[in-house]
């Protein structure tokens, strides 16, 4: 699933070619991709797009009229821009034409979990379901995230992948931070010093600054709107590592299922 790096990747591509453009059509394609009503899709028509920004791994396109298109890609959901005389192929699940001509932009989904909603408010990050995430990791201090750590209970996993904590980290980016912090996942944040909670905190915004940077990871389908892979899947320290050497210390990087999830991790740098 696209996290925080890959979703804010692809806002940053589609702001630059899509802010200013006004809608011509939108052309449903899985009817399911929408959640409520199809017929709110025709209230869209005419509207300029004044901004697309990111929250959590959700991607928010505002439009005039305080109306908002809501995605999220979850699992396999990609957008690219095509020549509005291409075909579409079988798992294109929306197209959007606009006015003047040029190239449209299509959202594409091979598993077909994505989530489409429309947000009709002045005030879309108080709707739901953005109001029920957490801080934006790479908004919030060192130190604030230390407290919020030192307000919770659980496993450092588990508590960096609950989007009410902190929005957009996922599986990927999890076990980056926590192997850059040198913290074991099954650690509770309870048990964490101050300054292992800073380390911890200290890590977020390393690891998921550095991944923006490179444009994300690219590990199976993912591409920013422009087709273009990230590159962060090449420093990988844990991730996907299982039995090969940690880079930092040479112990073969472990494997644990934590809370249903693949966990991977060095059991010497992260005891």
């Amino acid at each position: 699933m696209p996290e925080l790096p890959e979703v804010e990747t692809i806002a940053v591509g589609l702001r630059r070619r899509a802010v200013g453009l006004r809608i011509d059509e939108i052309r449903l394609l899985w009817p399911k991709l929408l959640r409520g009503a199809a017929a709110d899709l025709r209230r869209l028509r005419g509207k300029r797009i004044l901004d697309i920004r990111r929250r959590g791994k959700m991607l928010l396109v505002s439009c005039e009229g305080d109306l908002h298109l809501l995605f999220h890609l979850k699992m396999t959901g990609q957008f690219h821009w095509t020549e509005r005389a291409v075909p579409t192929d079988k798992h294109t699940r929306l197209r959007i034409a606009f006015r003047g001509g040029g190239p449209e932009l299509r959202f594409r989904d091979v598993r077909k979990f994505g989530v489409l909603r429309i947000l009709a408010t002045p005030r879309p990050l108080e709707a739901a379901p953005l109001r029920a995430l957490g801080p934006e990791p790479l908004a919030v201090s060192g130190p604030e995230i230390a407290r919020l750590l030192a307000r919770r209970k659980g496993r450092l996993k588990s508590l960096l992948l609950n989007q009410a904590f902190l929005a957009g980290i996922g599986n990927i980016y999890a076990d980056e931070i926590l192997h850059a912090a040198g913290l074991h996942p099954l650690r509770t944040s309870s048990s964490l010093t101050t300054s292992e909670a800073r380390r911890l905190a200290s890590s977020v915004a390393k690891i998921l600054n550095a991944a923006v940077e490179a444009g994300g990871s690219s590990i199976r389908d993912y591409k920013d709107a422009d087709g273009v892979d990230g590159s962060f899947q090449s420093r990988h320290r844990v991730y996907g590592r299982k039995g090969e050497p940690c880079l930092r210390c040479g112990a073969p990087v472990e494997r644990r299922v934590i809370g249903g999830r693949s966990s991977f991790f060095c059991p010497k740098c992260q005891k």
